[in-house]
């Protein structure tokens, strides 16, 4: 006789985890809170829509925070094996310059989770719609919509607390502390960060990119682009740092990251041009030799004294280590992810929480952290595949 499956909560967790439980042991059931599933999935594309990376899977694993705690699940369900299941369910990838993995041109995000879903039909997954879980029952059982579910086996694939107009708003942590389950308080990550620009310069500057950068906190470096915001600043090259940017902010209410404007040049390349310009006017030294934006030129005029945008080795140094003070996150609800949620010591090797046996939390309910970019699906996907490897071995 066949097993019951319960999945609460309709995202890539959850559809790459019913995808691969041998349909001969178990019957599979997903319940959904919203009239559809994959919302987040939908809007993650609007940006977008990058399903994984194509870096080697020993350089992918390092990406992640806490280390160690996905890698069994990525090496058992790698970057490539990702692209040869949507592949098989007629969703063909290509890799971008940027080394993120996309459909291919012409697919849309819809698509992709059209052809999962007709996929999971014709496994016979069932998906019931507008369905929320509230509590437990005595036994264990899961309470949704006010009715008890008897089921062999619950799996929360829940979400964050990023992006509640999908859904994701993280509100089922209430229910597992009660439950004496060990959770922490979400936060944002690859967010924006605050910056108490002055006036002059934001005037100025407000929705410019700094390109080809790299920004570093606590000596991680992340390259790519920023953009400078009312707000402050946001984009690749600061999301990478959240972890280290968030340590700070904890602990002292305010970060420091610098900004690398020319990390293709030594400081030593960098003093060299600036001593053999032709140009005697700093900022066209600056502009003609170095190539910096305006944008670039004026963060150093704005921030640094006249005396040290004048000097040349100091102008030199700020070039490749400008320094910029953070003082908040965005808001979690304008966040692109969320750490916090289940605790790591709540749950098995194997997803399991330990105080509730045959029950498991899956993808962004739980408590790591990794930069946009792919990384984050190809994770939610890993510890799906990597559950039901476990599911269909043990029964």
């Amino acid at each position: 006789m066949k097993k019951q499956i319960t999945i609460i909560g309709g995202g890539p967790s959850a559809f790459l985890l019913a995808s691969f439980l041998d349909a001969e042991k178990f019957t599979i059931n997903i319940y959904e809170k919203n009239k559809t599933v994959g919302r987040k999935f939908l809007v993650a594309g609007k940006g977008g829509f990058n399903l994984t990376h194509s870096e080697s899977i020993n350089q992918l694993i390092k990406r992640f925070t806490p280390i160690n705690f996905l890698d069994k699940a990525l090496l058992n369900f790698t970057n490539i094996d990702f692209r040869n299941w949507l592949d098989q369910i007629e969703i063909p990838t290509y890799i971008g310059s940027s080394k993120r993995v996309f459909p291919e041109k012409g697919i849309k995000p819809i698509e992709v989770l059209n052809a999962i879903l007709k996929s999971l039909k014709k496994k016979g997954v069932i998906i019931t719609y507008n369905h929320t879980f509230s509590d437990w029952d005595p036994k264990g059982n899961p309470i949704i919509n006010n009715k008890t579910i008897a089921t062999d086996y619950t799996v929360f694939s829940l979400g964050g607390g990023s992006w509640k107009v999908t859904g994701s708003d993280g509100m089922w942590l209430d229910t597992f502390s009660k439950k004496g389950i060990k959770t922490k308080v979400f936060q944002a990550s690859n967010c924006g960060y605050k910056i108490d620009w002055k006036s002059n310069f934001i005037q100025k500057h407000e929705g410019t990119p700094l390109k080809n950068i790299a920004i570093s906190c606590n000596n991680i470096i992340q390259k790519g682009e920023a953009v400078i915001t009312k707000f402050g600043l946001e984009g690749n090259a600061i999301y990478g740092l959240s972890p280290e940017i968030r340590a700070q902010l904890n602990a002292i209410s305010k970060a420091t990251v610098f900004i690398d404007f020319k990390p293709s040049l030594t400081l030593e390349n960098i003093l060299s041009k600036i001593k053999k310009s032709i140009f005697k006017n700093t900022t066209q030294i600056l502009k003609k030799e170095l190539k910096l934006s305006p944008s670039q030129i004026d963060l150093l005029k704005t921030y640094l004294s006249k005396e040290s945008y004048l000097n040349i080795e100091s102008l030199a140094k700020n070039i490749k280590k400008f320094p910029l003070e953070l003082i908040e996150t965005a808001s979690i609800d304008e966040a692109i992810s969320t750490v916090g949620g289940i605790d790591l010591n709540a749950i098995s090797k194997n997803f399991e929480l330990k105080k509730m046996p045959n029950q498991f939390c899956i993808g962004e309910m739980l408590d790591w952290d990794v930069p946009t970019g792919g990384y984050l699906l190809q994770a939610s996907a890993s510890i799906g595949v990597y559950l039901a490897k476990y599911l269909n071995e043990t029964n």
